[in-house]
């Protein structure tokens, strides 16, 4: 269910936005279905990453709720309007700033840019599975010819 979306208005001040998205949209928390909050970015926050996990780790784990980021890794930095944000990093810094704050909100994380996928958790995993999948079917081809073999 969607119920909330959020701009930074040109900044990248993430504190605020998810603070209005708690307080808006949390406030009564029985009322709402949500379990997530997807945050859309071009780049690192205006807060530092410590202090946004920590906050996040808190508001996460009061509403049962993850969040979730999908990191769009532009070639410029700066932004259509020419404004340079409050906080710089490099796109393997911001990565790995989100990977942080995501891991305090239990969420996944998905990095992407304009030459394709970069990293991401779901991907990961169904990757897993599928090493899973084809370890255990290799087993089972190794144990049916060892059978096979003994009668």
């Amino acid at each position: 269910r969607w119920v909330l979306s959020l701009q930074c208005k040109g900044s990248r001040n993430f504190m605020s936005a998810l603070r209005r998205a708690v307080e808006v949209d949390f406030k009564d928390k029985d009322k709402h279905k949500s379990q997530g909050l997807y945050l859309l970015t071009t780049g690192i926050p205006d807060q530092e990453t410590h202090a946004i996990s920590a906050y996040v780790a808190e508001v996460c784990t009061g509403f049962d709720l993850q969040l979730h980021v999908c990191l769009f890794s532009v070639m410029e930095d700066v932004d259509s309007n020419g404004i340079i944000p409050a906080r710089y990093a490099n796109q393997t810094e911001t990565a790995l700033a989100f990977k942080k704050i995501v891991q305090a909100a239990h969420g996944r994380f998905h990095w992407f840019g304009e030459a394709g996928i970069f990293e991401s958790d779901d991907i990961t995993i169904i990757v897993s599975e599928m090493e899973k999948a084809n370890n255990y079917s290799q087993k089972c081809a190794f144990l049916v010819e060892s059978l096979k073999q003994r009668s």
